[in-house]
């Protein structure tokens, strides 16, 4: 490794006086298969197919990003992507199970069943000058199409980060790496090829995956890569919501979403995705919003760890709780509503508010509502209501943030979650002699009532014998 020390040392000085914003030194360094740790037994066999087959093809193919880096560094990766000097066109010509996705990057997806092999060409730079309908650019420098093809070092200027910018080679095994990538790994540093304002720019989602992959493979993100970051976090205003929905799960379901919150708000970013939520944010980090969002992702990436199911509605759900009880109190002051009225008009705006940013999809804001009306619904237990409530299928999910709720509010939202622990539990005598304490209190928390003693009767006063 001392050569690529040494590489890697005069690349770092080159960048130093290169102003262009993908002039980044190349210097090829090949990595022979006794070399490194990446065999084929490590890569799914549907993702060797679509490489032997592009390699028999004539074409150049290669396994690169995420795939190649998680191998590496001994962990299991989650897809495997594809890169080829083919163009989509003659990918879908190669492959009958293929289908051309994209109009910002035409990539190409060969369908194993469920399992799909992403294939994307090598990607060139833009030419000053250029037809706008393979590329093109906002003001602000964001890419809005990028179909510009050209060679694997053009291709590996264009990467996002060092460490995805490796490339197993079908046709003799070997990782090509053009840009320090393997040094970062053995570093543990997470670095943007290229300039970095020039970078985060052209896609500012590059931001929340430098948070991401910082925590994901507990790697620190280089000083120049983190610096412009919190000046530059209110790009992601520009993102559409549909793709921020998207990253916002890789960022809180990867199984580290707690940590991978506190980086983000760290580094500004997490109230560009949840900015009703940074309205409660505090220096302390003491409001009862912030205590939900630390309670529900630790809860979260517990799951995550037992291979448990995670329903991103509840998790939502949570998160926008205090937002919402808090305009709900508003309204109601304000309007002279019912508390009921107000919190049914609440619930409407926090989630119209919130798509605006990240566009959570109806069959999701739909069980966020059930969620929240619940916990009005969990408060009424008389009569056959506490029964019907039991059976609705929102009923475990909404007990959950009653049970989280107890946690930061205690007193009577605590005595209402045991309540209903019990009674969930409960075989069916127990639960009908609950609910009838509950008629007798009108609903309010059965008190037990303390025996008196028996009153002792008065003592006759002896009579008195005359004399």
């Amino acid at each position: 490794m001392i050569f690529n020390r040494v590489a890697s040392f005069c690349r770092k000085v080159l960048n130093q006086n290169d102003k262009a914003p993908h002039k980044q030194e190349v210097a090829l360094q090949v990595i022979p298969r006794e070399d490194h740790g990446i065999s084929r037994s490590d890569i799914s066999e549907n993702a060797l197919k679509v490489l032997y087959r592009l390699h028999k093809a004539g074409y150049q193919a290669y396994l690169v990003g995420g795939g190649v880096r998680d191998i590496l560094l001994d962990q299991q990766p989650k897809d495997f992507d594809v890169a080829t000097n083919a163009t989509p066109e003659e990918i879908k010509n190669l492959f009958r199970n293929c289908r051309l996705i994209g109009r910002r990057f035409r990539l190409a997806h060969i369908l194993f069943g469920r399992d799909v092999v992403e294939v994307a060409t090598l990607r060139g730079h833009h030419a000053e000058e250029g037809d706008n309908t393979t590329a093109a650019q906002s003001k602000q420098g964001m890419l809005l199409r990028d179909n510009v093809y050209g060679t694997i070092e053009e291709d590996a200027e264009r990467r996002d980060f060092t460490v995805n910018a490796l490339y197993y080679d079908i046709s003799d095994f070997s990782v090509r790496d053009f840009v320090g990538g393997m040094d970062d790994l053995e570093d543990r540093i997470i670095r943007l090829i290229g300039d970095p304002e020039t970078r985060y720019r052209e896609d500012p989602v590059r931001m929340l995956r430098a948070v991401r992959f910082a925590v994901k493979l507990e790697m620190d993100i280089e000083q120049d890569t983190a610096q412009p970051i919190e000046d530059l976090a209110h790009l992601l205003r520009d993102i559409p919501a549909a793709r921020l929905y998207e990253e916002s799960l890789k960022l809180l379901q990867s199984g580290q979403g707690l940590a991978t919150y506190r980086m983000l708000r760290d580094y500004g970013l997490f109230e560009q995705l949840f900015p009703l939520i940074g309205e409660h944010f505090t220096e302390d980090k003491s409001s009862q919003c912030e205590q939900m969002l630390e309670l529900v992702l630790d809860a979260t990436d517990k799951r995550m760890a037992n291979d448990q199911r995670i329903n991103p509605a509840f998790l939502f759900a949570a998160m926008l709780w205090y937002p919402l009880t808090t305009r709900a109190e508003e309204i109601a002051f304000n309007s002279g509503l019912s508390y009921y009225d107000a919190f049914m008009i609440s619930a409407n705006d926090i989630l119209d508010e919130q798509v605006r940013s990240t566009a959570i999809p109806r069959r999701f804001t739909a069980m966020i509502r059930d969620i929240w009306q619940n916990q009005m619904r969990l408060t009424r237990r008389t009569g056959k209501r506490a029964f019907k409530l039991l059976e609705q299928p929102k009923f475990r999910a909404s007990f959950d943030l009653l049970e989280m709720r107890a946690e930061l509010e205690g007193d009577d939202v605590k005595e209402l979650a045991s309540w209903w622990h019990v009674f969930q539990n409960a075989d069916r005598v127990k639960k009908q002699k609950m609910v009838q304490i509950v008629n007798q209190t009108g609903g309010a928390p059965a008190k037990k009532k303390r025996r008196r003693p028996p009153r002792k009767k008065p003592r006759k006063p002896a009579q008195r014998t005359e004399e």
